[in-house]
């Protein structure tokens, strides 16, 4: 059986239960500190070198980047469907009848589900047409650019487990697949995109405006730093060594010739 001190060693309260200083210099409470004695710290485990590697590879954001704009594209495809294509009439016109059907004659996942589509979707089905069709288009649209890149996966994620969730299935794995894996990756994914020109602009303007300015304001600062007086202290003890101390030229006129 594990156990997480050494065996035969006398238990510290003081060091092992009570807390130990955090890096922070605050101590822990022990019902925090204690799993930290016995699973470890999950701030202290790195990724492994592989997946760090694929998180910041510029050569991996380039498969990313055919990942995402193929799901993108694929998005918007069905949303050009809904909004002009062959199935406008059943999401953008008559109260939304495909999607009142859909709720009716699904076959949810769950009861609490069916109840959903049934109490909710299907009596609201007009305006919820018209959001499913414009979030698609919205959605591949961001998804393809790389337009707030997370923010769109996890809309298309949202969709998707809609779909999944009311008896769809078809290629919503696949796409779900693709979002898990953009999403997770969304460092270099959203990198040859919009999202990557507007994080070069903050970085190469603003970055090096703070650096300059901030430089300027350090070296002004240092300029206008008044110079350093002596204390009371210091200008006393220096009083007390000019007393003590006498010149021997003029210690040796005080001699009298009486004293010789």
């Amino acid at each position: 059986m594990f156990c997480p001190f050494p065996l035969g060693a006398p238990f510290d309260y003081d060091t092992q239960w009570r807390g130990t200083i955090s890096r922070t210099g605050s101590e822990i409470e022990p019902a925090m500190n204690f799993p930290l004695v016995v699973i470890g710290d999950p701030a202290d485990i790195h990724n492994p070198r592989p997946l760090e590697w694929l998180l910041r590879s510029k050569s991996a954001a380039l498969v990313w980047t055919a990942m995402r704009v193929w799901l993108g594209i694929m998005w918007i495809q069905t949303g050009i469907a809904k909004i002009w294509g062959a199935e406008n009439p059943a999401f953008l016109h008559h109260d939304g009848a495909g999607v009142k059907g859909f709720a009716l004659h699904a076959t949810p996942a769950y009861t609490w589900w069916g109840h959903f589509l049934h109490g909710f979707v299907a009596p609201n089905s007009g305006w919820i047409g018209i959001l499913i069709a414009v979030s698609e288009l919205a959605i591949g649209i961001a998804i393809a650019f790389g337009i707030l890149t997370p923010i769109a996966l996890l809309g298309s994620l949202l969709l998707l487990f809609t779909y999944v969730m009311s008896g769809t299935a078809s290629v919503c794995a696949f796409y779900a697949l693709f979002a898990f894996v953009l999403l997770a990756m969304w460092r270099t994914a959203s990198w040859i995109g919009v999202d990557g020109l507007v994080m070069g602009y903050r970085q190469n303007h603003y970055g090096s405006w703070h650096l300059r300015h901030g430089s300027k304001a350090a070296a002004k600062s240092s300029d206008t730093m008044p110079a350093a007086t002596p204390s009371s202290t210091d200008m006393g003890t220096s009083s007390n060594l000019g007393s003590d101390s006498k010149d021997p030229v003029s210690s040796a006129s005080d001699i009298t010739s009486s004293d010789l």
